[in-house]
């Protein structure tokens, strides 16, 4: 056991001991202190949901196992301050470096860049690395050295940067212990007693920890990868690689995955199994639009509470608690919409396309603000992930220039005989609808009398009546964007006359409360003034601007600080949110972003992550290839269509709804830009 002059490696979201940069960089520097903070309140509203919880607890468990097997244990610590911890524990440990990966989500950037400047101060060599991302975000621009504004300009830019993404790290042979003696683990409390009894059924369909991610990865790559294409849609079968959990937590490698599969293109392309590189193209496109969602994040950071475009700060969203709880309960009426619910709260999972479906439903039928039904599934999913749900979300609800189009609403019945064609997946949740047949399974308040009484359905007594009507729907929708864009014309006139602030600023004039059982109280912090900033190293991460200028800061060059010409740019400062219910308190996270209002967007941006498009993308998936060594390998290059794993979109394509932006409201096409600062070790 080593005493002083030993290194912290600060595990998060990167729970594995394979490929993992910065448990790699300690063991190369020496001893080794390995520590795991638990600070929720951090977090504020985005405390974690209870199967979030239990999937934490059981990898911690795994990779404590791990750790101590290789020699050294994982320190765990129960915290409202994870700089402040932090601190204690090099105090404690005699400690001269610290070493974590990176982290995109906007608390993280804000934290991660205090724990620098907190810790440089006290003497202590601080260091990061990627371990989340094949690409750091600040490395992936155009030729104007901007960020991209669409997946599809990022995706190509990924595939074509002239050096490959670094391969995986193999796992440390041993590790040489820090000295613990003075610093003890905290127990860490993940569940209550009410909990336990339904995070137990939790067990037996999923296996959390690193080694298990890593089967689970083998097991896909070598069986479901390569009908992929063909069969994920299927909500009815077991059709995705359930991944995701894996990949939230860190632990599994999205390198080594993007590796894996690779390799299994090339093997297939030699074969000439077209199928199979179909399949691969599609599902590395899903890894693609996971490095969106992280590039939207670093790059828009209050994506997760503000629609990306201005307009829709118009949009007069339906605040109806009845219609969201009988939405939360699967009680809508829409058998395949009320299935997903179900499935949700009895398993916290979801397939990828009832993902779309349901909250497409909650958007554009129920009209409710997207962000409740981003929080809620922030609450209850197993994969809950602050970057891709808010991106998720945002696309669906046409928050973004080309996500869906606004105007469109996806007939739940139609997308039933879609994904679920036989009835099984609603049979299997909706047991009162189990003796229905197939012909009415997806929309019983068609069926017959007869059929319904030989079925033993009563509707409106043991399954509802639709909750609203889809042509209803279309017409309230439709009277929503004729007032949405008229309160925009007005706003856009008076900002002509120069009497008020234009469409840069997206957010919400009078923000929407949460409903009142996950109510959340807002309150301002204090803006936090920056450290000086130094020459930032290459590993170094970037973080959003803290300061009320706008800083862009070049590689080998100083800061310039670019003045804004209204008098009423501001920085947003990030609010910090107590839960009424359990009465939590956060953090300061200091001010996380400027925005350069009125700024131009000529392209689309953004799609949701991880879902299929319809068979108009997938046709033109299948990647060139040239000869190499005497044998096939596959050259990259994107799809013409854009494509996400998660949401699968119809035969107009992910874009669409770009040109029926520019062909409506041409003016209206805008995105909100931010700068950024270096973080400096």
């Amino acid at each position: 056991m080593s005493g002083g002059g030993c290194s912290i490696v600060w595990f998060r979201r990167d729970l594995r001991v394979e490929d993992n940069p910065a448990l790699a960089a300690g063991v190369r520097a020496g001893a080794v202190v390995a520590v795991f903070v638990w600070a929720p309140e951090e977090e504020g509203q985005y405390y974690p949901g209870r199967v979030s919880r239990w999937w934490l607890k059981q990898s911690l468990a795994h990779l404590d196992s791990s750790l101590r097997s290789l020699g050294t244990p994982l320190i765990t610590k129960r915290s409202t301050n994870s700089v402040s911890s932090l601190l204690e524990v090099v105090k404690s440990t005699g400690a001269t470096q610290l070493f974590f990966n990176h982290l995109y989500d906007p608390l993280s950037l804000v934290r991660d860049h205090r724990a620098k400047e907190v810790l440089t101060a006290q003497g202590i060599t601080v260091r990061s690395f990627n371990s989340d991302l094949l690409y750091e975000p600040w490395d992936v621009n155009d030729a104007h050295g901007q960020p991209f504004t669409t997946f599809s300009a990022f995706w190509e830019r990924c595939l074509s940067m002239p050096y490959d993404p670094q391969a995986p790290l193999l796992p440390p042979k041993r590790i040489i212990p820090g000295d613990v003696s003075r610093c003890p683990s905290d127990t860490l409390v993940f569940e209550d007693e009410s909990e336990k009894a339904s995070n137990a059924l939790l067990a037996r369909a999923w296996s959390p920890g690193w080694s298990n991610a890593d089967k689970a990865l083998t097991a896909f790559i070598n069986g479901a990868l390569i009908e992929y294409s063909k069969n994920r849609r299927k909500a009815d079968s077991a059709t995705t690689s359930f991944l995701s959990p894996h990949l939230h937590f860190g632990e599994v490698s999205v390198k080594k995955a993007f590796h894996l599969v690779r390799i299994k293109q090339v093997f297939w392309a030699n074969e000439g199994n077209k199928a199979g590189e179909e399949s691969v193209n599609l599902f590395l496109k899903s890894i693609g639009l996971r490095e969106y969602s992280r590039y939207i994040s670093f790059n828009h950071p209050y994506s997760h509470e503000r629609p990306l475009l201005g307009h829709l700060k118009f949009f007069p969203w339906v605040v109806n608690e009845g219609y969201f709880k009988a939405w939360r309960q699967g009680r809508t009426g829409y058998p395949l919409v009320d299935a997903g619910m179900r499935e949700l709260w009895a398993t916290g999972w979801l397939h990828d396309r009832i993902r779309v479906v349901v909250s497409s439903f909650f958007v554009k039928v129920l009209q409710l603000p997207w962000r409740w039904g981003m929080k809620y599934f922030w609450d209850t999913l197993l994969d809950a992930d602050l970057e891709s749900d808010a991106l998720g979300w945002q696309y669906i609800s046409g928050t973004l220039p080309d996500g869906r189009e606004f105007d469109r609403i996806d007939n739940p019945q139609f997308e039933g005989y879609k994904c679920d064609p036989n009835g099984e997946y609603v049979r299997r949740w909706l047991p009162e609808l189990a003796r229905l047949p197939t012909e009415w399974i997806h929309h019983p308040w068609n069926a017959p009398e007869s059929v319904l009484q030989a079925a033993g359905i009563e509707l409106g007594s043991n399954y509802p009546l639709p909750i609203v009507g889809i042509d209803e729907a279309k017409e309230r929708l439709q009277e929503a964007l004729i007032q949405m864009w008229q309160q925009e014309a007005a706003s856009r006139a008076a900002v002509e006359n120069g009497t008020e602030e234009g469409l840069g600023d997206s957010s919400e004039s009078t923000p929407i409360a949460f409903p009142q059982d996950i109510q959340m109280e807002e309150r301002p912090e204090p803006v936090r003034n920056n450290a000086p900033q130094g020459t930032r190293r290459y590993m170094d991460q970037m973080v959003p601007s803290i300061t009320s200028s706008h800083v862009r800061v070049e590689e080998e060059e100083t800061s310039s600080y670019l003045r804004n010409s209204a008098a009423d740019s501001r920085a947003e400062v990030p609010i910090t949110v107590t839960t009424q219910q359990n009465a939590r308190e956060t953090v300061n996270q200091g001010a996380l972003l400027n925005m350069n209002r009125n700024t131009r967007v000529q392209n689309n941006a953004a799609m949701w992550l991880r879902n299929a498009a319809e068979d108009s993308t997938a046709e033109s998936s299948s990647s060139t290839r040239r000869e190499r060594d005497g044998g096939v390998v596959p050259v990259w290059s994107p799809p013409a269509s854009n494509f996400s794993e998660q949401f699968v979109d119809d035969e107009n394509g992910i874009g669409a709804s770009s040109s029926y932006l520019q062909r409506q409201h041409p003016q209206s096409h805008q995105l909100m830009n931010w700068t950024r600062l270096p973080q400096t070790g």
